[in-house]
């Protein structure tokens, strides 16, 4: 059982500056860098430190500059210590660290280490996806701390995408919401619905579009709770809950799921677990992992009366 969980969202949390002044100033930069701490990340994965005492959260390993590995200097900001940046590379070997991906420890890491290790991984993931002018096809070079990609043929700057996607708790307004299953998820492992936002669409439509392309249902009094980046490998999701009427008969819809149904409070309370890859017994229900923002949704619905 996760203790010590996050009240707000896992990776919405961070207390690093992002510091615009030194990203936008390339003397400010190569100055940081050298008394910097460098966070090492190779494929979403980072160096965490297993805790030493019982209940201490795990820790990242952040390296002096000196020893950090050659690659691209994406600047992260400043903490209380002084200057942070990112290098994708491979990991170096470290006694009493792991490599782990931010799935398994984003919910578990304090907020300073949570907020350092979102933004790393979607700045790496995105350099690894547009390393080529998407006007041009010429091959483009970090500027800005990394925070942007300029073209040396015509000059076009290009910026970090991050699609906005919605996540809705659709409840009957009384005692109980519908989950949905996906078809490559194990028996018995249920999660609220989501979908991209379309062009030209707001997200309180989205919420509306989506839950009746996925489980056939209308809804209304779609309420915003909060939000949470989800660089898997760009999105950013935002959290509403939705009503439904309580003779409303949610089913697959879309191909999506493969199976969508009503859960009271009282269900919800006795799955009480996770576990993370892990399979469960069909008479059993699991919700989603303290990572995600499913999660935060539907333990705050879990708390109302």
């Amino acid at each position: 059982m996760i203790s010590r969980l996050p009240t707000t969202p896992a990776l919405s949390r961070g207390t690093v500056d992002r510091d615009a002044a030194t990203r936008d100033d390339p003397a400010a930069l190569t100055e940081a860098w050298r008394t910097a701490r460098v966070l090492v990340v190779s494929a979403g994965t980072a160096l965490v430190e297993e805790p030493v005492q019982p209940g201490d959260r795990p820790r990242l390993v952040l390296l002096p500059s000196a020893e950090a590995p050659d690659g691209e200097r994406l600047y992260l900001g400043r903490n209380t210590v002084g200057a942070v940046f990112a290098v994708e590379a491979d990991l170096p070997e470290r006694a009493g660290a792991a490599a782990v991906g931010l799935r398994e420890v984003g919910a578990l890491l304090d907020d300073h280490d949570a907020g350092l290790l979102v933004h790393a991984v979607a700045l790496t993931n995105w350099h690894a996806a547009h390393r080529c002018c998407s006007r041009c096809g010429a091959p483009t070079e970090p500027v800005r701390g990394g925070s942007v990609r300029r073209c040396p043929v015509d000059g076009s700057e290009h910026f970090p995408r991050t699609d906005p996607a919605v996540i809705m708790l659709v409840h009957d307004g009384g005692d109980r919401c519908v989950l949905g299953r996906q078809a490559a998820w194990p028996d018995g492992r249920f999660s609220t619905l989501a979908g991209f936002v379309e062009p030209g669409e707001s997200a309180e439509q989205a919420v509306v579009r989506e839950v009746a392309e996925e489980v056939g249902v209308a809804v209304e009094d779609v309420r915003y709770v909060a939000s949470q980046p989800w660089p898997f490998p760009s999105s950013l999701m935002l959290g509403f809950t939705a009503r439904c009427a309580p003779d409303a008969v949610p089913r697959p819809a879309d191909g999506e799921l493969a199976e969508a149904r009503w859960f009271s409070r009282a269900q919800l309370r006795a799955a009480g677990t996770w576990f993370a890859d892990e399979p469960v017994q069909s008479h059993l229900v699991r919700t989603p992992s303290p990572v995600s923002i499913a999660w935060h949704l539907i333990s705050g619905w879990l708390e109302q009366d």
